[in-house]
């Protein structure tokens, strides 16, 4: 699984992901932001989402995909909003590709910049526009299952999803609290083309996580709900092994809540990992 975000705050210290150090479960670093940067003195954020993941506190936090392998990339510059971290997102994935990852996890999107000339519309939102959106259809074309935080904008004026989760071929994820309840924060779909988003919804109001003071506790966005869901579709995957990146993205969708009938806020709804696991590869099921 690599991660791409903003950065990953003492990621090398923190007891939460011990394991993940001493099984040589971390495969590497790379920054496409300053790459003489103090790598693990960056932005938390992307700690904080490797945590739902990979995180390991006994009786307390077991992450998603604790015994996946993970590359952390910092394509996420936190302290601005410029189109080049467009570019650093596809450079990142392209790196992702040329090590083998089989699933990318990108808690970030764009919509609006520091300069408001190069800002996305809605209508960029179609699945095929924005140049991080065409990276990330890419990305997918290879075989990587791409999940992408939807948003956290469904109560400002923007309201809607934003790039690269409106992807054609990218698991946009919205957000849900444990009762399976709309997150008052996230995001809003469909797609400008009119395709169902988000994919699907997970945990992301109230997740249970590593928090940015190193802490465990909880926190709200649609940055967390898509790593919740790309660990446990990485334990998908793994069970059905001969299925395809597409596959398992079915697989999702087919077995989640709403499928009969979707809707702008929950989309495709939230999976049953149950119904998914008969969907991908049914004479690959582990017993």
């Amino acid at each position: 699984i690599a991660v791409l975000d903003g950065g990953f705050y003492i990621a090398d210290q923190y007891m939460a992901f011990d394991s993940l150090w001493a099984n040589d479960q971390i495969l590497g670093t790379k920054d496409f932001v300053d790459s003489n940067a103090d790598f693990f003195q960056t932005n938390y954020h992307g700690m904080s989402v490797l945590s739902c993941m990979g995180g390991n506190v006994p009786g307390e936090l077991i992450g998603t995909a604790r015994k996946a392998s993970y590359w952390l990339l910092r394509s996420e510059d936190v302290a601005s909003e410029n189109m080049i971290e467009e570019d650093n997102w596809i450079a990142a994935a392209e790196f992702a590709d040329s090590v083998g990852v089989d699933i990318i996890n990108s808690s970030l999107g764009y919509y609006q910049f520091d300069d408001p000339s190069v800002n996305h519309t809605y209508a960029d939102m179609d699945g095929k526009t924005t140049r991080v959106t065409l990276g990330a259809n890419i990305a997918a074309s290879r075989g990587i299952l791409v999940f992408s935080s939807l948003g956290n904008e469904g109560n400002n004026s923007w309201k809607y999803l934003i790039a690269p989760a409106d992807g054609e071929s990218v698991i946009g994820v919205g957000a849900v609290n444990k009762f399976g309840f709309a997150a008052y924060f996230t995001s809003y779909g469909p797609a400008f083309s009119g395709a169902i988003k988000p994919n699907v919804t997970g945990v992301g109001w109230n997740t249970f996580l590593l928090r940015s003071d190193g802490n465990l506790g909880f926190a709200n966005g649609t940055s967390f709900s898509s790593p919740v869901m790309a660990g446990m579709a990485a334990c998908l995957w793994q069970a059905a092994p001969n299925a395809t990146a597409v596959e398992v993205k079915q697989a999702l969708e087919l077995s989640s809540s709403l499928f009969e009938n979707p809707d702008s806020l929950l989309g495709f709804g939230i999976p049953d990992f149950q119904k998914a696991w008969i969907y991908p590869d049914p004479n690959q099921r582990v017993k």
